[in-house]
């Protein structure tokens, strides 16, 4: 994962787009709001798309490609790519983190851990490497999975008999 550039929440401003070489075309200001808005900070352009459809805007799932590759391509999305062909895109809001994904339900969460950073520099000085950038992913079963899963596997008590 490249190391994010300094940008803020407010990568939804219009002038944030102009700095980056982009026109704040109505397409490219609808999906901005739909990451600053979402309780998620991880989408895929299907999400965006889904998101999109429900405010009733008129936009494509293609265009809604284009614009996405556009913002990352201008480091204002971070595109990540947990799994083999889907990738999720998130607000660059500058900083490093790393990532839990739910092997169950897909679920994407971040976290932030110094102590894992230090090691991961140490072990790149160990080898004589010069950091240029890392990621690391840890791929398990989220609390709402294992919930689920528990209770699948629980036997239904049977009534009582009369």
């Amino acid at each position: 994962m490249p190391m994010p550039s300094a940008m803020s929440s407010e990568s939804t401003n219009p002038s944030h787009l102009k700095r980056a070489g982009l026109k704040a075309t109505s397409p490219r200001m609808r999906i901005l709001e739909v990451f600053r808005a979402s309780a998620r900070r991880h989408l895929s352009a299907e999400d965006v798309y889904r998101i999109l459809l429900t405010q009733d805007e008129d936009a494509g799932l293609s265009t809604v490609y284009r614009v996405l590759n556009q913002l990352v391509q201008a480091d204002i999305l971070l595109r990540h790519s947990f799994e083999s062909d889907h990738a999720v895109f998130e607000l660059n809001e500058g900083g490093h983190h790393d990532h839990l994904i739910c092997v169950a339900c897909g679920r994407v969460e971040e976290f932030r851990d110094e102590r894992i950073e230090q090691r991961q520099r140490q072990v790149a000085a160990d080898n004589a490497f010069e950091l240029r950038e890392h990621m690391l992913v840890l791929y398990g079963v989220c609390p709402q999975c294992r919930a689920g899963a528990a209770d699948a596997q629980r036997v239904p008590e049977l009534p009582a008999s009369a």
